[in-house]
């Protein structure tokens, strides 16, 4: 199963729903303002870091491009593109989209 997360863990609890709720061999796609819990000493850093390993944790790079937060990813989450991204949709039969 693919999670889709857009909102920072600051706007509401979607992100902190999903992981508790992720399971291992799933990935959770942060994009948007979500990718801020991709980034080093981020208020989720905790949560993402809990299930990293057993969950795969991928960031859009243009959202943290956006952000001007590409320099500052966590150690082990991958970046996609927009291709990447499609194929992550494509690769995943089931999706959750998490606001």
């Amino acid at each position: 199963m693919l999670h889709i997360v857009n909102k920072s863990p600051a706007q509401g609890s979607g992100l902190a729903s999903c992981l508790r709720l992720v399971r291992p061999g799933q990935t959770v796609l942060l994009i948007e303002d979500a990718v801020l819990a991709a980034t080093r000493g981020n208020a989720a850093a905790s949560g993402v870091a809990a299930v990293q390993g057993a969950v795969k944790i991928v960031a859009l790079a243009p959202d943290l491009a956006a952000r001007g937060a590409g320099s500052q990813l966590a150690e082990g989450i991958a970046t996609v593109d927009y291709a990447g991204f499609v194929a992550l949709v494509a690769e995943h039969p089931t999706n959750q989209s998490w606001l």
